[in-house]
């Protein structure tokens, strides 16, 4: 079986200037946990997860550091916390989006696409072709999947 078997073809997707109150309200009344964020040709920018939405809710994780004579050695990198305050003040879509979009193709396998999200800890994989949205994979979508290879039903 395929991606193209089991994806989600209508996605709700967003523009990069899709503000981040109306990308909550979309996950709300979508029943949703993310969108890809597309370009008007339809080109995959980036996605916008229930996780990047709360990051602007909490607290922000100051990396650990000491000071040395006049100057401050991290222990951790900044970069997690330059991270948290870019979600943090972000207005648009553009702005909090992750840009590092885990996608497959059509026709990547089931199996292939399940080894993606475990190996990458994402929830869904954007499916393109030509660097064009197509469809969505998600946990529910593999599981569904399983289902019906037990019962040997289609859903």
């Amino acid at each position: 079986m395929k991606a193209r078997d089991i994806m989600t073809t209508e996605v709700v997707a967003v523009s990069p200037q899709t503000t981040v109150g109306e990308i909550a309200a979309l996950l709300t009344r979508h029943g949703i946990a993310g969108v890809p964020v597309i370009d008007q040709d339809r080109r995959v920018l980036g996605v916008v997860t229930e996780a990047d939405l709360v990051v602007r809710s909490a607290r922000p994780h100051f990396p650990h550091y000491i000071q040395l004579l006049d100057g401050f050695v991290f222990l951790e990198s900044p970069k997690r916390f330059d991270e948290e305050v870019r979600k943090m003040i972000a207005m648009t879509a553009e702005e909090i989006m992750t840009r590092e979009v885990i996608t497959c193709s059509p026709d990547a396998s089931v199996e292939d696409v399940a080894t993606l999200m475990v190996d990458r800890n994402v929830n869904r994989v954007i499916v393109t072709e030509d660097e064009r949205l197509v469809g969505i994979v998600t946990r529910a979508d593999i599981i569904k999947t399983l289902r019906a290879e037990e019962t040997g039903s289609a859903g």
